[in-house]
């Protein structure tokens, strides 16, 4: 996880002013990938205090619109964040436990990312989720 520093660098370099929501969502969201709402208001009341749930919602509208966190939506998944940003990388959701894990782009045959009918649209991302049983659960079941 960058330190505090890089996380100040990197709202600057978006135009966003540094505040102390903005730094611990940052945080919340690097120390724990795809993770929801609900836990990041709760990871940064744990750092900040009172901060209201209207305000983590402000801060992380702004930073994903600023390009700094990816708002993802698995499958039968509440909406979670990443900071891993800029790259057409997917996920692998656990069906049993709803673990979520980056999984790089498809590689080999894909012809389900060129999509056979545009409708006039300019593509530029194909969204693949992958889905099975993690580690843990497969060793359960």
């Amino acid at each position: 996880m960058p330190p505090a520093a890089d996380f100040r660098q990197m709202l600057r370099d978006v135009s966003l002013r540094v505040t102390a929501p903005r730094l611990a969502v940052l945080s919340a969201v690097h120390q724990h990938p795809h993770t929801d709402t609900d836990s990041i208001i709760g990871l940064v009341r744990d750092e900040l205090g009172t901060v209201s749930h209207q305000a983590v919602y402000d801060v992380l509208r702004a930073l994903t619109t600023a390009g700094l966190l990816r708002r993802i939506e698995p499958p039968g998944s509440v909406a979670r964040y990443e900071a891993r940003v800029g790259d057409n990388h997917h996920h692998v959701v656990c069906r049993s436990c709803g673990t979520i894990a980056d999984v790089d782009c498809a590689v080999g045959y894909a012809p389900c990312l060129t999509a056979s009918e545009a409708h006039g649209f300019v593509i530029d991302e194909a969204e693949v989720v992958y889905r099975g049983l993690c580690p843990d659960c497969s060793v359960r079941s």
